[in-house]
């Protein structure tokens, strides 16, 4: 990491030598395990193009995206980087991001190939701001066990009626509460206003009312209140586990590439159920995608292009990847890597339910302040769910925060 920051201090964005090999800094967030799975990856390609060498940086979540924005509003980010739908109009606005539409048209990135249309997912205002390396898509991650004792099976276009009495039958009858508390899940929530023809963002703002929140947040306490929820306390403190893996509640809604860690952190066994629906049929999702970004300022946009082109399409790069970002975005990958795990056997059997069943939708836009609200979201409504801070209020707080972010 040290040797990492002098390279980067002394070269700017990109570097090359007199024999003509170019260096690219790509950062990204995620474990060590990620890391190893990418250094892999990176010996591939280098190998490949000899004349382009990667110098890596990885961070966990938050303190990636700390240190990006220092680098960033430095002048200094990095050549390549990893990147989600709720940065691209914020780093865009901020006059970070390389539309990489050029690289197209030059033939140094491919957009041929991408599954279920995840090749538009990086784009914002015409612009080409991302590239996705892998897809996700919310799901309701169960205790099989718990869900069996209970008579429970969960059923494509159950709805949210169905939905909650299960959570009741499971608490009655099996000594815990039913779900971990959805309440605080921005994109959960986003779904669920899907179903009922809004969203939680427009390209600008929120796209939804203090009435809608106050609805939400309501029954989610009072299910709190009644245990149907699990207690926020105990959730709290049993992190970095879940409510599901330290057995206080049955099942919780999360990305379904996230239910890997289910079965390395708990005794039971885990599946994954369909997301609830309002009138049967449309649960308002969509395919979600950690993407590959390239740095406006990089000096060696070819090499950026030809790098995230690698990554997305080579199938050695998936069978080295498996489902670490997602299922893969690229049909190459898709067949090149075929899960042998129990999980994810599930994950990519889910995948392949959502696009099978047309359920699928475009994704809603992102604001620049996206993640800001994100943040408010998930704190206020933990302090409604704690009863620290009554609905009211946390609705009230929520809104005055929102629109100062979506607003600088």
């Amino acid at each position: 990491m040290a040797a990492l920051g002098l390279t980067a201090a002394g070269c700017g964005t990109g570097s090359g030598s007199g024999d003509g090999t170019v260096t690219l800094r790509y950062a990204w967030w995620g474990s060590d395990d990620r890391a190893k799975r990418i250094n892999r990856s990176i010996a591939l390609f280098e190998k490949k193009y000899p004349k382009i060498r990667i110098k890596t940086d990885f961070q966990p979540y938050a303190d990636f995206w700390k240190k990006f924005n220092t680098q960033a509003s430095g002048g200094n980010p990095p050549d390549v980087f990893q990147n989600a739908i709720g940065f691209l109009r914020k780093y865009d606005r901020k006059n970070v991001l390389l539309d990489l539409r050029g690289q197209v048209e030059a033939g140094n990135l491919r957009l041929d190939g991408f599954r279920a249309g995840l090749e538009k997912f990086g784009e914002v205002d015409g612009k080409l701001l991302g590239i996705p390396v892998g897809s996700n898509s919310m799901a309701l991650v169960v205790d099989q066990t718990v869900f069996t004792r209970a008579g429970v099976r969960p059923r494509p276009g159950w709805t949210w009626d169905e939905y909650h009495a299960a959570l009741a039958r499971i608490q009655d009858g099996q000594g815990r509460a039913g779900d971990a508390g959805p309440y605080g899940i921005m994109y959960l929530y986003d779904l669920y206003l899907r179903q009922h023809g809004k969203a939680f963002f427009t390209t600008s703002a929120l796209g939804f009312t203090e009435a809608d929140l106050t609805d939400w947040w309501t029954k989610a306490f009072e299910r709190v209140t009644s245990g149907l929820y699990a207690d926020p306390k105990k959730t709290i403190q049993a992190k970095p586990k879940s409510a599901v893996t330290a057995e206080l509640a049955g099942c919780e809604f999360t990305w379904d590439n996230f239910s890997v860690r289910y079965s390395s952190e708990g005794k039971s066994q885990y599946g994954l159920a369909p997301i609830p629906t309002t009138d049967g049929h449309r649960t308002g999702q969509y395919l979600g995608s950690l993407m590959l970004s390239g740095s406006k300022r990089t000096k060696h946009p070819k090499e950026v292009a030809r790098f995230i082109d690698f990554m997305v399409h080579d199938p050695e790069v998936a069978k080295i990847m498996g489902y670490d970002r997602g299922v893969p975005s690229t049909v190459a990958q898709y067949e090149a890597y075929v899960p042998s795990d129990p999980v994810g056997k599930q994950i990519a059997a889910y995948e392949k339910q959502l696009v099978e069943s047309r359920v699928l939708e475009p994704i809603t836009p992102h604001p620049a302040g996206a993640d800001v609200v994100e943040a408010a979201f998930l704190r206020l409504s933990e302090e409604m769910s704690l009863g620290t801070r009554p609905v009211a209020d946390a609705v009230k707080q929520f809104f005055t925060e929102a629109k100062t972010a979506l607003a600088a």
